[in-house]
């Protein structure tokens, strides 16, 4: 089987596959060692020489952070029983406050939740069923917190956890 017949007769022996395994394994060789040269940013890299002298230099300082206290409002369970069904709301939150005004704030807390337990007593139970809803209700307390707290002093209110059973 070596040797095939011609049309004419002739016999013509079959080429060695040597050279296609070669070929093979040195295309193997050089796309490994293609991928690795620009896996590892040796070139094709834009500014490589750039990029060389930060990694040496020193690290990106950050931006300090603003002073923030946190007062932690107290948890708050509400019945929010409606035509005979009877539900729970149990909501936790923290108000993110300026730390001068952190006893201000901490010295009005019954009234803070005060406001945000009737605020929540009204709330239909259709609205807290909407995913949307969180953001409004957030929007609203936030600003009913500001009024009772005084303007400047609480600057967000964070919400913990809210849970409807």
């Amino acid at each position: 089987m070596a040797d095939e017949e011609l049309e004419d007769g002739k016999a013509r022996k079959k080429g060695s596959k040597k050279p296609m395994m070669i070929g093979i394994v040195l295309a193997l060789l050089l796309g490994g060692g293609g991928f690795f040269a620009v896996y590892s940013g040796a070139i094709l890299t834009p500014d490589s020489g750039h990029l060389a002298e930060e990694a040496t230099g020193p690290e990106e300082a950050f931006e300090p952070l603003p002073e923030v206290a946190f007062v932690e409002v107290d948890p708050l369970i509400i019945n929010m029983s409606r035509n005979g069904q009877s539900s729970f709301l149990r909501f936790k939150s923290q108000l993110e406050v300026n730390p001068k005004a952190e006893s201000d704030v901490v010295a009005v807390m019954p009234r803070i939740v005060d406001v945000l337990n009737g605020y929540l007593r009204a709330v239909d139970m259709t609205e807290l069923e909407d995913p949307a809803a969180l953001i409004r209700l957030r929007a609203q307390m936030l600003r009913r917190v500001q009024v009772v707290a005084g303007e400047g002093r609480v600057r967000d209110l964070l919400i913990m956890e809210f849970v409807l059973s």
